[in-house]
């Protein structure tokens, strides 16, 4: 907007200083004439002058001569004997014949230029001819310069206009500018942002009406919280109704298979209730230090590691990796991935925690040498199906909601392996 608006503005100067300067300069020019001509009739009334007042004057002849010398304009005066004064012209040129037939006038050509011819009826001696040119550089002398100088200014006030357009419209634009910003800031899930109320009326309208509708996303967000809040509490008492009536069944093994599928469901519903207990702003910083949370998390894991003789490893860069995703939501990531292996491998099976960048993401895998996923759980046209993997569709939902890939080894073959690929934050 900012460059259309300044390419209007210098069209719009151009054309009202063309309108000014196009007449200024056809002006000029016709003062050149008017000048050059004006010299001319002048020179022509003073040699007129002479003749009417001293014709009978021993002095003419030099005075005519005199006069007649000039050579801007350059004047001629033939006698009614046919002797030239000043400068020379044939006695049949066609403004002498005019002349001496009693005509006089003024003519002025850009070619020829300019000639004023005076004809001087003088009693008793006949007529004297008064003939004063101009050539065609004095009816154009200094048309030229004074034309720069008129398209000179013209020019200079077309580049203070645009200049100063363009500093009116940065002054309009910046506000917009502003507002634009935190609309992307916004976008990218910063809703702490908020826009400048300044500008014109018209922006500080939509500075608060984008102000306005990112305080009512936030509401929006803690109300959803809170509803999914209360509906993970409302489960927890019916599932604890349900383990008191499995615990009581007397066949243990359908007792403890009831159990552990209950054990399942209550760890599903403590993730909704924590997710639903986090801060609505939690979630909103968008990018964390990958390598520091994961090592961070492999030290937690590695106590309960080293008490059920676990060997692991893990392979981190050597200087931060910013991914585009919480922190938090990150340490549930990892934490997911090794509470299962600690889950469904014997004590002593080994384990590994692997950070890497591969092109524009960052790739965590976490493996185990356990027996590996069974079919139940295993990733099935792009989810992870079964009661049993209820974590790992956690794992799954947090990557692809911030457009990352999540991946799992095949089923039924030794080890379990989890990947998945974070953006980088930008």
């Amino acid at each position: 907007m900012r460059r259309q608006i300044v390419w209007l503005v210098a069209a719009t100067t151009s054309v009202v200083v063309l309108a000014f300067v196009i007449p200024l300069a056809l002006l000029i020019q016709g003062f050149a004439r008017v000048g050059a001509m004006a010299a001319a009739q002048q020179e022509a009334q003073s040699a007129e002058l002479l003749i009417t007042s001293l014709h009978d004057d021993s002095r003419l002849p030099d005075l005519l001569a005199d006069l007649a010398g000039r050579t801007n304009p350059t004047t001629s005066v033939v006698t009614p004997s046919g002797q030239v004064y000043g400068q020379p012209v044939a006695l049949d040129d066609g403004d002498v014949v005019r002349g001496r037939a009693g005509t006089s006038y003024e003519e002025a050509n850009r070619t020829s230029g300019g000639v004023v011819v005076r004809s001087v009826m003088v009693q008793d001696l006949g007529t004297f001819v008064v003939i004063a040119r101009v050539s065609p550089a004095d009816l154009t002398k200094g048309v030229w310069a004074a034309s720069l100088t008129v398209l000179g200014i013209g020019i200079g006030l077309t580049v203070i206009s645009v200049v100063a357009g363009s500093v009116v419209v940065r002054r309009m634009s910046s506000p917009l500018r502003g507002v634009a910003s935190v609309a992307h800031q916004l976008r990218s899930g910063n809703l702490s942002a908020r826009a400048e109320v300044a500008g014109a009326g018209e922006t500080r309208e939509l500075a608060e009406a984008l102000n306005g509708l990112a305080d009512r996303i936030t509401e929006l967000l803690a109300a959803e919280r809170a509803a999914i809040g209360e509906m993970a509490h409302r489960l927890r008492t019916p599932i604890t109704a349900l383990r008191l009536d499995a615990e009581a069944v007397e066949d243990p093994e359908l007792s403890a298979r009831l159990n552990d599928h209950l054990t399942e469901v209550q760890r599903a519903v403590d993730t909704i209730v924590k997710e639903a207990r986090r801060g609505v702003r939690d979630d909103l910083v968008v990018d964390c230090d990958a390598t520091e949370v994961v090592r961070e998390r492999v030290a937690f894991w590695s106590a309960l590691a080293e008490d059920q003789g676990r060997p692991f490893h893990q392979e981190l860069p050597d200087g931060p990796l910013r991914v585009q995703m919480p922190a938090s939501d990150l340490v549930d990531l990892i934490d997911i991935c090794i509470d299962n292996v600690f889950a469904h491998t014997a004590e002593g099976v080994a384990f590994g925690v692997t950070l890497s960048r591969s092109g524009d993401g960052a790739v965590v895998v976490v493996a185990d040498e356990g027996p590996g996923f069974q079919e139940h759980v295993a990733q099935g046209a792009g989810e992870v199906v079964g009661h049993t993997g209820v974590g790992l569709e956690i794992v799954e939902k947090l990557v692809r909601g911030l457009g990352g890939t999540f991946r799992t080894s095949p089923p039924g073959l030794p080890g379990a392996t989890v990947a998945v690929s974070l953006p980088l934050a930008q």
